[in-house]
């Protein structure tokens, strides 16, 4: 069933015209950077170069710099991959599968998405490289011609798939993206003069907007959206397999695949709210960003997030029901073990927080909105630091039981791409269209066109 447009009901009640949206939505890639703009993109950059040392050490001098031990051999590395990952699901999961289903909904909050998208990818490959020990030997990992004869990639390594999974997700979504982007290139073209008009008239590729354009363009799209539907669930299912595949209690389970697409669309879909709450407040486009959508949105966080918590539960009766000591004692240690503070908060972010989405007047709620897509995203960084750590540091000999401490180098390398993640969407949110106005326009035209049907009928 498709849900109308709350775009389309808002901006015909509200009297906007083609004209209105490109000047609501092109304003501020025109503008000069404004003062809160300038304070934040500060503050970004800070964090990026505190976490860009922290990265050099890393790179230069080793996972020494990581509080990893003997027994936990994995930590906030992977989680912090794993958790950027899913934050990029919902950016394809928005353009892609609604756009196969038709829903409108999305044309509001597709464009940021994707962008976020990318740059949550491109945090969660750094990670990648970091893990290789010799990251200026990351080509090896590329399955290219070389000139060392018996050398190739070793197809059993997790690292691999995820060299893969993550490359293509990347490759592909940026090509939605960008594909995405052109008509409004042309429109902020038409608009500029100098240098901009060259920089935006080079992007946006000869763009005319004539009817052989607009159809090679929607026939594109959906080809793009064919090819990223089943991203959305092989990459995080790779992602999954890099535990499901160990005899590690606790990891070796079917259920990770189904389990972790869900989580990925789950806190994807919170850092999508987050992003679009501040632009809405921020850019003034309340016009475009409605109620409505913020309610579509937090819906599907309450389904994802109630998906999660049967996987919970299902989790710890599989692991009952299979009869092995070992793998009742990784969950029951998950509860009640030394790390049982990450569980509590994991339970309670996750699979609590989200059911209050279902009082109407909490879904509207622009402040509840905020807070709770803040705590889903703590919530699900503590899942897979639960799932992790805590199915490590307490294995099959007591002699090795440990605890895991993080150290600077952990808290920076996680501080490098957070800062990464808010420099480049900041950028695009000031020099690109944050939505996407070719789409907003489609929907207020179909409208018009229906209203006139309509009256001329009567």
């Amino acid at each position: 069933m498709q849900v109308v447009s709350p775009i389309r009901e808002h901006l015909v009640t509200g009297g906007k015209t083609l004209h209105d949206v490109t000047e609501d939505i092109s304003r501020h890639v025109e503008g000069n950077p404004t003062r809160e703009w300038k304070m934040v993109f500060g503050i970004a950059l800070a964090v990026l170069a505190y976490g860009s040392y922290w990265a050099y050490r890393t790179w230069f001098f080793g996972l020494g710099n990581w509080g990893l031990n003997k027994t936990v051999g994995w930590a906030w590395d992977i989680t912090n991959f794993v958790w950027w990952v899913g934050i990029g699901h919902a950016g394809t999961l928005i353009s892609a599968i609604l756009l196969l289903f038709r829903q409108k909904w999305r044309t509001s909050i597709n464009r940021a998405a994707e962008a976020m998208t990318i740059f949550a990818v491109l945090c969660a490959g750094s990670f990648i490289f970091f893990h290789m020990g010799r990251p200026w030997l990351a080509y090896w990992a590329l399955p290219i011609p070389n000139t060392f004869g018996s050398l190739w990639i070793n197809f059993n390594s997790p690292l691999v798939w995820d060299v893969f999974a993550i490359s293509t997700y990347l490759s592909v979504s940026l090509l939605f993206w960008y594909i995405g982007l052109v008509p409004d290139l042309a429109t902020i073209r038409d608009r500029a003069t100098g240098v901009r008009k060259t920089i935006y008239g080079a992007l946006a590729m000869g763009w005319t907007g004539g009817a052989r354009a607009w159809a090679r363009y929607e026939d594109v799209s959906l080809i793009l959206a064919g090819l990223s539907t089943p991203l959305v669930l092989s990459v995080h299912t790779i992602v999954s397999m890099d535990f499901a595949t160990s005899v590690i209690p606790g990891w070796h389970t079917t259920i990770f695949p189904p389990y972790f697409v869900a989580g990925a669309i789950f806190s994807g879909f919170a850092m999508v709210q987050n992003l679009m709450l501040i632009v809405r407040v921020v850019y003034k486009l309340e016009d475009y960003i409605t109620i409505e959508h913020i309610s579509l949105m937090n819906k599907i966080i309450t389904v994802t997030g109630s998906i999660v918590g049967v996987a919970y539960i299902t989790e710890f009766f599989i692991a009952a029901y299979s009869g092995v000591q070992y793998e009742s004692y990784a969950f029951i240690n998950r509860a009640t073990g030394p790390l049982w503070w990450s569980y509590v908060a994991m339970m309670t972010c996750n699979v609590l927080s989200p059911q209050i989405f279902w009082f109407k007047k909490m879904r509207e709620s622009i402040v509840v909105s905020f807070v709770i897509a803040v705590v889903v995203n703590i919530g699900m960084w503590f899942e897979r630091f639960v799932i992790i750590v805590t199915s490590l540091h307490r294995d099959y000999l007591p002699s090795s039981w440990t605890y895991f401490t993080p150290r600077m180098g952990d808290i920076g390398d996680y501080l490098f791409t957070f800062g990464f993640f808010f420099v480049c969407f900041l950028l695009f949110a000031k020099f690109l269209p944050v939505i996407n106005m070719a789409e907003i326009k489609a929907v207020l035209k179909s409208s018009s066109e229906k209203n006139t049907k309509i009256e001329n009928k009567a």
